[in-house]
């Protein structure tokens, strides 16, 4: 369950201006969807919501005028300079009701030596009960030789979660470390440099 109570108010005015004015009073403009209703324009709280959302999948609890609402982020609109919270897009969820949600890869161990891994999926879809989401799913590349792949059916998922991925899906790849040929030092280009001369001076 949602540990983040944020109390939020309803919107009443709309557009850029509003928006703005907004902002400056320290609120963040924000409209909640699902369940087939008309969505509902809101106003939270600037710095608890940027702190309870920086876990994208985070739960939240909405109180207004002694209702409680659960919802889980949709969209999350930052600023691109400052990176602060301008805008939600929330739905609304119920305990014991089932959604997709995107979560991170964790990499568990390492890989044989002279290889490296290529996380080709650092994001994966699951579908998990809104009120348990797990935070990220894990893969084991332990020993794993050049040339290998971890697949979708190899992900560790936490009991009641689905990868929501066909099984053949790849996730990450194993191959060789790459050898760059730097060809001669200036070291060798000297004393390549100094053979010639002596064989010069001895001609």
């Amino acid at each position: 369950m949602s540990d983040t109570k944020i109390p939020v108010t309803l919107r009443e005015d709309f557009g850029k201006g509003a928006s703005r004015q907004a902002r400056r009073d320290g609120l963040i403009p924000a409209v909640v969807y699902g369940h087939g209703g008309d969505p509902v324009h809101l106003l939270m709280p600037a710095q608890e919501t940027t702190l309870a959302v920086r876990n994208p999948n985070a739960l939240l609890t909405l109180v207004r005028e002694g209702q409680e609402y659960l919802v889980l982020p949709k969209d999350i609109q930052r600023n691109a300079l400052k990176q602060t919270v301008e805008h939600l897009d929330l739905i609304t969820v119920t305990r014991g009701e089932k959604v997709v949600v995107d979560v991170s890869v964790h990499v568990n161990g390492e890989a044989a030596p002279g290889t490296t891994f290529n996380l080709e999926e650092a994001t994966v879809p699951v579908l998990a009960e809104a009120t348990h989401l797990p935070e990220y799913v894990s893969i084991d590349i332990e020993g794993h030789e050049a040339g290998e792949h971890v697949y979708a059916a190899d992900v560790t998922l936490p009991a009641g979660t689905t990868l929501e991925l066909d099984d053949d899906h790849v996730i990450a790849t194993v191959s060789e470390l790459a050898v760059q040929d730097l060809g001669e030092t200036e070291g060798d280009e000297g004393e390549a440099a100094e053979e010639s001369a002596d064989e010069s001076s001895e001609g």
